[in-house]
């Protein structure tokens, strides 16, 4: 199921998503996130929900992968939910046992929290997977620029996002490597109490820091090894343009805002 994991993954294509400069995605998916909170009813849930699979249709890549690639994060959203729904209460009390309470307002919350993590990573996901690596890169070293007078390194701190987001489909890969290996030796996974469990995780974790480490070091060798230095007298082999499509996508999240404001009062 790891090898599942889309987030982080580029997928060429044509469609309009693709087309959006990388600068337009980041800020909407920031903004998405911020008026997701909005939403406080039924209807206006319903209309994020709507606008979520507009965005998926539009980057023309089957409702399938996000599926597949919202599973492995199913359990940390459900056991989210859970607690969401135990230490919450209010309204009609279904089942009330020493410090954990199952009421109406609870149950509720719990389906909002819900499709607000899914919404935002299905929403994360869709950017990353119609923006190449290299133009995030980019656009988050443009938005971070006014840190510079702070004598922030935005080039450093944009080259770091930019690797760790294309390594998690390599750590992913490796991480399914050892755990096939280590099912080769006769290691269960998923059998057996907490603590058991726990303890098979171990032999995953220390050879996948030890690869990964190997791996940062021999990336660090090969930039210095071709002069990196920093974003200092670079130029760019891109330039980010904004375009008429970037304006449309703006204007819309604004009647996305004015939309859930309205509704939030029914």
């Amino acid at each position: 199921m790891i090898d599942k994991l889309i987030f982080g993954r580029f997928v060429p294509g044509d469609s309009w998503i693709h087309k959006l400069d990388a600068r337009t995605k980041l800020l909407a998916g920031f903004y998405f996130i911020a008026i997701l909170f909005l939403a406080n009813n039924p209807l206006t849930y319903g209309l994020m929900i709507a606008f979520t699979l507009g965005v998926i249709m539009l980057t023309g890549i089957n409702v399938k992968v996000f599926i597949k690639g919202i599973r492995p994060l199913l359990w940390l959203i459900l056991f989210t939910v859970i607690m969401q729904m135990l230490f919450t209460s209010g309204g009609t009390i279904y089942l009330d046992f020493g410090p954990f309470t199952i009421s109406s307002f609870g149950i509720i919350n719990g389906i909002y929290v819900f499709i607000r993590f899914t919404l935002i990573i299905v929403l994360s996901t869709a950017i990353t997977l119609t923006t190449t690596p290299m133009d995030l890169t980019d656009a988050i070293e443009y938005l971070l620029r006014p840190f510079k007078y702070l004598k922030v390194p935005v080039t450093d701190i944009a080259l770091m996002i930019s690797v760790a987001l294309r390594f998690i489909p390599t750590l992913m890969e490796e991480t399914d490597k050892i755990m096939k290996a280590q099912r080769a030796r006769g290691i269960e996974f998923g059998e057996g109490n907490l603590f058991e469990q726990m303890k098979v995780v171990v032999p995953i974790f220390i050879p996948l820091f030890v690869s990964s480490f190997n791996r940062a070091e021999d990336l660090a060798d090969a930039m210095e090894v071709r002069g990196y230095n920093g974003g200092e007298g670079r130029t760019k082999f891109k330039v980010l343009h904004w375009e008429w499509i970037d304006i449309l996508a703006l204007f819309v999240f604004i009647l996305l805002t004015a939309a859930l404001i309205v509704l939030r009062a029914h």
